[in-house]
């Protein structure tokens, strides 16, 4: 029994880090991944519905559509301590994606729609890694639709807010202690929603700011499908069909940024993300058979965590555009409680971007993002499982924005 209980309770615990680990995927625009993924205090237009809705209405443009995604390249290295063990993972490529349109009402009221995937990855280890108990593959889909409403206030001050409706998809497989072959198998969907709000402020030409609040969302997975492959003498303790609701918290998050215009050249920016982890602090997991010997509350003990960011634009012409940006991201999770199915290390991340206007109203952005995820021994306690963790995560992207 305390095996079937160790393995459920692991289980229970990918459901949620695969939803809500220590990674948010910010690219939701071309133009603030280039910058160090800053976009609070800028007003790049529909974008704007994502990193600050209160930025809408300082766009001159009545209509403006962006459409982008990026392509996600991750590895990531596990170390064993004290021997010469070592596995990578093999992760198929994952493309988060983005689209915005938004369109003026009247000179200060805006209305807008975001679609955009801010949670989505895949991890593939090998089959025989000695962390297969723990995890083998797991592959997330989330995606969010955000209709928006923004007002100009004063030729300085604007504020915006937006319903965010949420619909995700986990799919995670682990091998199971008992024979050659033995493995769960874990399939479920949620729907939640939370809200986003924004202020901008302009105070003269040169300078803006911005402030953001998206708010944490509880998305709730009921009648989830869980598949056990394991020998027909423990059917009776681990049903070969089963279903699980759990609770996969998204944690909330609060933005504030500064940038300010050099010259017509210059345009550098400031920004500090604080990303409520905390909120990530136990799971429950129920079962909808055998429930009073499979369900489970499990520690997590996430960490509050402040990312600071900086970037810098660089005009050359009408038709060009040069980006740079850098951050630092700490992780959150606890050192032992780490799980590898989301291997969150403390991350350096340098960034780039060019901007090419073929005609005047058409706007062709490309990214690039490097993150580099430093070396860290990290431990599971429930497992009694640890090594050494490292990842290298490349990450181009392209965006396109048509304005009229």
């Amino acid at each position: 029994m305390r095996k079937t209980l160790l393995v459920l309770t692991c289980i229970g615990m990918m459901a949620t880090t695969a939803m809500a680990g220590g990674y948010q995927v910010r690219l939701q625009g071309a133009r603030q991944t280039g910058m160090g993924l800053i976009g609070t205090p800028m007003a790049f237009g529909s974008s704007s519905i994502f990193y600050n809705p209160g930025a809408m209405g300082f766009h001159d443009s009545r209509f403006d559509f962006t459409i982008g995604g990026s392509t996600i390249l991750s590895r990531i290295s596990y170390q064993a301590i004290g021997s010469d063990y070592s596995a990578k993972t093999d992760n198929p490529v994952s493309t988060p994606f983005f689209f915005y349109a938004q369109a003026k009402i009247t000179e200060k009221l805006v209305a807008g729609v975001g679609v955009y995937t801010p949670y989505g990855s895949k991890s593939v280890w090998p089959d025989d890694w000695k962390g297969r108990y723990l995890i083998q593959n797991i592959g997330l889909q989330a995606i969010y639709i955000q209709p928006t409403i923004s007002y100009k206030l004063t030729d300085w001050l604007g504020i915006g807010a937006g319903l965010v409706l949420v619909n995700g998809k986990v799919d995670l497989e682990k091998g199971v202690p008992y024979n050659e072959g033995s493995k769960a198998t874990l399939s479920g969907t949620a729907n939640s929603m939370g809200f986003n709000v924004g202020v901008f402020i302009k105070p003269c030409e040169k300078l803006a700011i911005g402030i953001d609040y998206r708010s944490h969302i509880d998305t709730e997975v009921e009648g989830g499908d869980a598949t056990f492959s394991v020998p027909a003498s423990l059917n009776t303790l681990i049903p070969a069909s089963n279903k699980f609701n759990a609770s996969l918290p998204l944690p909330a998050n609060l933005d504030f940024g500064v940038s300010y215009k050099v010259n017509e050249k210059w345009t550098v920016a400031f920004e500090l993300d604080y990303v409520f982890w905390g909120k990530y602090d136990t799971l429950k997991f129920t079962f909808e058979e055998s429930g009073d010997k499979l369900n489970s509350v499990n520690p997590r003990l996430y960490s509050n965590r402040l990312i600071p960011r900086i970037g810098a634009e660089y005009t050359l012409n009408e038709k060009l555009q040069f980006r740079f940006g850098a951050y630092y991201d700490q992780t959150p999770t606890n050192q032992d409680y780490f799980n590898p199915e989301t291997v969150s290390l403390n991350t350096l991340a340098l960034s780039a971007g060019v901007t090419y206007k073929p005609l005047p109203n058409l706007r062709i952005d490309v990214s690039y993002l490097q993150l580099h995820g430093m070396e860290s021994e990290r431990s599971y306690l429930p497992a009694n499982f640890s090594g050494k963790y490292r990842s290298f995560t490349a990450i181009p992207g392209l965006g396109i924005t048509y304005s009229f």
